[in-house]
């Protein structure tokens, strides 16, 4: 606050002010005295020691400095005076309270008085010698003397007198003379003890009349602007403090109590009038905001006024309009607000109006979210029973099982005027990014809701829905750009379109011509976003697994069988690698061609966004492929056939430079067709099929090492030998007789051998594998005898010996670490 305060006032405190500086400065002046006397006694004690003697005891003075005293002489001041004045207070109101009835009314009169005389007389004395300190203590015992000589006139003079009323009088008449007491002296206590006790009168005479809430309401907020008008204008910090919180209970308060009497009207009158009480708190926090120095006090007494003006108008349609046009009606209102930011309104004013227009609209919003919600989640109860049969309507599609939000017809036009807000207002704030993306957000919601409210028709709903997939996936095209990644406003578009895509997939499991023709549209429609580099990484994708959703529905819906389905899913991973050779980096570009920078630019960026795409369309392929393998598990022949057209895609993938490692894929799953075709053929000697294959395999190897001595054991012999040994193997383990284990244990040994010969990997690895487990299958017999055989605490036993070695060990690499830790510190 700046205002100053009158020349008299300003002079009493300047006078108080320096008669404290010069009790302090004559309290230091003590203190100094004391500390040279101590000093030179100390000195003239010295010689007598000795030279180089120091002295026994701690020298004079020494003992008094150390032991310095833990209060200052203020504080002890301040608690003997507060502790006084707490006890004499104490002793009165016993006084008044249990030893009244021995004294007559003379008497009571005259002890009441001269006690109440003397307490508010003796600070005038004290303020003359100086001691303000011991006169704000007595004037405060005064202070409480008056509140008992209240009690005290009460129960002599007006027993009968209602309690509320003369509480209202006395607080009142307390309130005023502690006002005139403590400006005439000076003192700092009364003046706030004053304006505490005037937020009183008004609400107790209210209540003593009887009444009623729109009366006190009224009350409350005529003493929160009384309150508010003292914080304004008052020079002392306590009694503004004191004002500023007065004003904000009882404002508070009136301002709950209108708002509850206006949302509980059950007619417009009374709504009405609480509605006037709520405007007239908004215009009492816009005064104080306006006059108050500080801005951000200032944006949130608007802050405050403008929920004020909508929560009344809100009450009021509430009453007058349908229950699904009260929120709109709210939202017209706090879009109404924003018309005072082209006023010439103070500006911290016009700057919370704004916000408290921007939260009415975020509530609207939040309004809205159970239906949203329900449209994007609903869906998905659907999926539980596809091809159930065409529902009635769209919203019945959309919310099977699920509760209906109520009042949610006016849904889609919330969120509409709160987009088309945005959109206005976007280029004039500092948060463009963040309204770029909720205003898109916000318009999709209302598209999406659209069709549920309107209750269309199912198949109108599926054309709605599609159009908004088509239009955020135009959006997303457009707001693109082909050498840069996705902008947020792009990105938001792709991830709507995705989400409504989904939803839109499994409202369609409802009839089935209706899924097979939703699919397709779908994946043509990211199919198309997908061309462009932009969507691509993300449209790319998503047209796979519609594609792959579109293949199992076609299958289903001919009747076949689900291994049989799984031939046209891995048309999915077939078009996904040929999509990949094209947009990889593989593909010939400005920097292979040797062009011109201009056209090497040109296509380095095309490439950059295509290869952007690349590895989320292989994962999309990968993801069909083994959704292929689960549908023809069962079926081992088409397994083995599946396995086998995806080890040719895999194989496809690696003749790309930069897919070499698929060629791995692509042979361990050309191994596991041929597995599992001999096992579905029940074959009982596999080597017969598969000897004539590792033989080939291991010279090509051969040859290859030759050509290339980079060319590792793996890529050379791993898959002639695993072709023979994995399935011989399995054979094995299931053969009664020793041929086999021994011919194939004389196998893994020669190959193990050759392997430790040469030095390779490979037939290190796959020969000793085999010879063990070929090993373990014929001492298996053995071994569950020996089990047997042995009792039952030789186990236990053995695992404990085990442990404790174990913890032997790692006791000793602990003690060995210490020692090393040790030595280390020793060097350093």
């Amino acid at each position: 606050m700046t205002n100053l305060p009158p020349p008299a006032e300003e002079l009493r405190f300047l006078d108080a002010e320096l008669r404290q500086l010069d009790v302090r400065r004559a309290t230091l002046l003590r203190r100094r005295a004391w500390l040279v006397h101590t000093l030179q006694a100390t000195a003239a004690r010295q010689p007598a020691l000795g030279p180089g003697t120091a002295p026994v005891g701690p020298p004079a003075g020494t003992g008094a400095a150390a032991r310095r005293p833990e209060a200052t002489a203020p504080g002890v001041q301040n608690v003997l005076l507060v502790l006084g004045g707490v006890l004499l207070t104490i002793a009165a109101i016993a006084f008044t309270l249990v030893s009244w009835g021995h004294l007559g009314i003379a008497g009571r009169a005259l002890v009441l008085g001269a006690l109440t005389v003397g307490a508010l007389g003796a600070p005038v004395a004290l303020l003359r010698r100086g001691l303000r300190s011991t006169a704000e203590a007595v004037a405060a015992l005064g202070t409480a003397l008056t509140v008992l000589d209240a009690y005290a006139l009460h129960e002599v003079a007006f027993p009968g007198t209602d309690g509320a009323g003369y509480t209202a009088t006395a607080s009142a008449v307390l309130a005023a003379l502690w006002a005139v007491y403590g400006v005439r002296l000076g003192l700092r206590h009364p003046l706030p003890l004053a304006v505490a006790t005037a937020h009183l009168p008004l609400l107790l005479g209210a209540i003593a009349v009887g009444a009623g809430p729109y009366t006190l309401t009224a009350v409350s907020l005529a003493t929160a602007a009384g309150g508010t008008a003292v914080a304004l204008r008052a020079a002392l910090l306590p009694v503004r403090i004191v004002a500023v919180t007065g004003a904000l209970g009882t404002g508070a308060a009136g301002v709950l109590s209108a708002g509850w009497l206006c949302w509980s009207a059950s007619g417009p009158g009374p709504a009405a009038r609480a509605a006037a009480l709520l405007l007239v708190a908004a215009a009492l926090a816009l005064v104080a905001g306006r006059f108050v120095p500080r801005p951000e006090i200032s944006v949130g007494a608007a802050f405050a006024a403008g929920l004020c003006v909508v929560a009344g108008a809100g009450g009021v349609l509430r009453v007058t309009v349908p229950g699904e046009w009260t929120v709109p009606g709210c939202l017209a209102c706090a879009i109404a607000l924003l018309a005072t930011e082209r006023t010439r309104l103070h500006h911290p004013l016009r700057q919370g109006l704004v916000r408290a227009s921007a939260a009415v609209q975020g509530f609207a919003v939040l309004w809205t979210l159970p239906l949203v919600a329900g449209c994007v989640l609903g869906p998905a109860v659907r999926g539980a029973h596809p091809w159930s049969g065409t529902p009635r309507d769209f919203r019945d599609a959309v919310f099977a099982g699920l509760p209906r939000p109520p009042y949610a017809g006016t849904a889609p036009l919330v969120l509409a005027v709160v987009a088309a807000v945005l959109v206005v207002a976007g280029h004039r704030t500092a948060r463009r990014p963040a309204v770029t993306v909720a205003a898109p957000v916000l318009g999709w919601a209302a598209a999406l809701v659209l069709p549920v409210v309107l209750q269309l028709p199912y198949a109108a709903g599926l054309v709605a829905h599609a159009v908004v997939v088509a239009a955020a996936l135009f959006f997303a095209v457009r707001l693109g750009r082909a050498d840069k990644r996705p902008s947020p406003p792009s990105l938001t578009a792709l991830l709507l379109a995705l989400v409504t895509s989904v939803g839109l997939a499994l409202v369609s499991l409802a009839s089935e011509p209706a899924t097979i023709a939703v699919l397709g549209t779908l994946t043509v429609l990211f199919a198309a976003a997908g061309l462009r580099p932009g969507p691509a990484p993300f449209a790319a994708p998503a047209a796979l697994c519609h594609a792959t959703a579109l293949a199992c529905a076609i299958g289903a819906s001919a009747g076949r069988p689900p291994h049989h389905t799984a031939l046209l899913v891995l048309v999915v991973p077939a078009v996904a690698a040929l999509i990949a050779s094209r947009t990889g980096g593989s593909r010939t570009g400005g920097s292979r061609t040797g062009g011109s920078r201009t056209g090497g630019s040109r296509t380095g960026g095309s490439r950059t966004g295509g290869s952007r795409a690349t590895v989320p369309v292989e994962v999309a392929g990968a993801a069909a492929g083994l959704l292929a393998l689960a549908l023809a598990a069962p079926e081992p022949p088409m397994l083995a056939l599946v396995l086998s057209l995806c080890g040719a895609v895999a194989a496809a993938t690696a003749l790309r430079p930069e897919r070499r490692a698929a060629g791995w894929a692509a042979a361990a799953l050309f191994l596991l067709a041929t597995w599992v075709r001999l096992a579905a053929w029940d074959v009982a000697a596999p080597e017969a099929y598969t000897l004539p294959v590792t033989g080939p395999a291991l010279i090509v190897g051969l040859l290859r090492r030759r050509r290339d001595a980079a060319v590792s054991s793996w890529t050379a012999y791993g898959s002639g030998l695993a072709v023979t040994l994995v399935p011989s193997l399995l054979a094995a383990w299931d053969d009664q007789h020793w041929l086999r284990p021994l011919a194939l244990g004389v196998a893994a040994l020669a190959v193990t051998l050759a392997g430790a010969r040469h030095r390779l990997q490979a037939p290190l690895v796959l020969g000793p594998g085999v010879l063990a487990l070929v090993a373990l299958h014929e001492l298996t017999p053995y071994l569950a005898q020996v089990v047997g055989a042995l009792p039952r605490w030789a186990p236990p036993a053995v695992a404990g010996l085990v442990l404790l070695v174990l913890g032997a060990t790692y006791e000793q690499r602990l003690r060995d670490a210490r020692r090393l830790r040790e030595a280390l510190g020793r060097l350093g």
